[in-house]
């Protein structure tokens, strides 16, 4: 049987006497979107540190490709082809927009595809327009608001060139008009729209979103946490139908 693409195996983390991540465990698959929901403190975003290396975990394991992240350290996991965004964003403020897109395509995974000196700024220049924001490039990243921010942690992220992208609230601090933009590029980056002279196919990716009418409309499938454990999994049909999913939200669960 052929490995999966992604494989999550009991994995745990705690601070304190808090459980953040309880025996988490689940797959996927390579080109599948993947929807990541919980309520608030449910662990999505503790777990997402746990799959890039920011934290490692107190037990289980992580296999991308058939490789063991755990014990790895984070730039090894980006060169392995796997990049996040999340909600913090941390930009190099003083620097233009355009040159923090760049530090990323400087990456060894980005310059072992090629000519990259001569592409480095068109490539840097195709996730700004990913993004929605490359009529500001020169501008510096100081003077973005907190929705422009977001977009430029999306574009630093795609240029990475990964195969597996992980998106934690991509959708947060967009206005609706902004957040159809976003969904949009979400949408053609998987079909292998971004970057049409390097790539033919998008990254498989994992989306943590609390805006669920939009992310239904883009993911195949979606997990579920709730205090730390895997609540569900299924089709978004199937999730959103689920009682246990609905009472995690509605009734005296909440994850908090």
């Amino acid at each position: 049987m052929a490995e999966p693409f992604l494989e999550v195996k009991a994995l745990c983390k705690s601070f304190g006497g808090l459980q953040a991540v309880n025996n988490v465990g689940f797959r996927m698959e390579k080109k599948e979107v993947l929807g990541l929901i919980g309520p608030n403190g449910a662990g999505k975003t503790t777990l997402l540190r746990l799959l890039t290396g920011i934290l490692k975990p107190d037990s289980g394991s992580v296999r991308f490709r058939g490789k063991q992240l755990v014990g790895m350290k984070i730039w090894e996991i980006v060169n392995l082809g796997v990049a996040c965004t999340f909600q913090n964003m941390r930009p190099f403020r003083r620097l233009p927009i355009i040159a923090n897109v760049m530090v990323s395509c400087l990456s060894p995974r980005s310059m072992r595809r090629g000519e990259w000196v001569k592409i480095v700024r068109a490539k840097a220049m195709d996730a700004l327009e990913f993004a929605g924001i490359s009529d500001m490039a020169l501008e510096k990243a100081s003077t973005l608001s907190q929705g422009d921010l977001k977009r430029l942690e999306v574009a630093r992220a795609v240029a990475t060139d990964p195969e597996l992208l992980l998106l934690d609230e991509p959708f947060g601090g967009l206005s609706p008009a902004e957040t159809d933009l976003m969904a949009k590029s979400i949408r053609r980056l998987h079909k292998g729209g971004r970057f049409g002279r390097l790539h033919s196919e998008g990254p498989a990716m994992i989306i943590v979103e609390h805006k669920l009418q939009q992310l239904m409309k883009i993911v195949d499938r979606i997990v579920v946490l709730n205090f730390g454990t895997l609540l569900a999994e299924g089709t978004p049909d199937e999730v959103v139908n689920n009682p246990l999913v609905i009472e995690a939200y509605l009734g005296q669960g909440g994850g908090q």
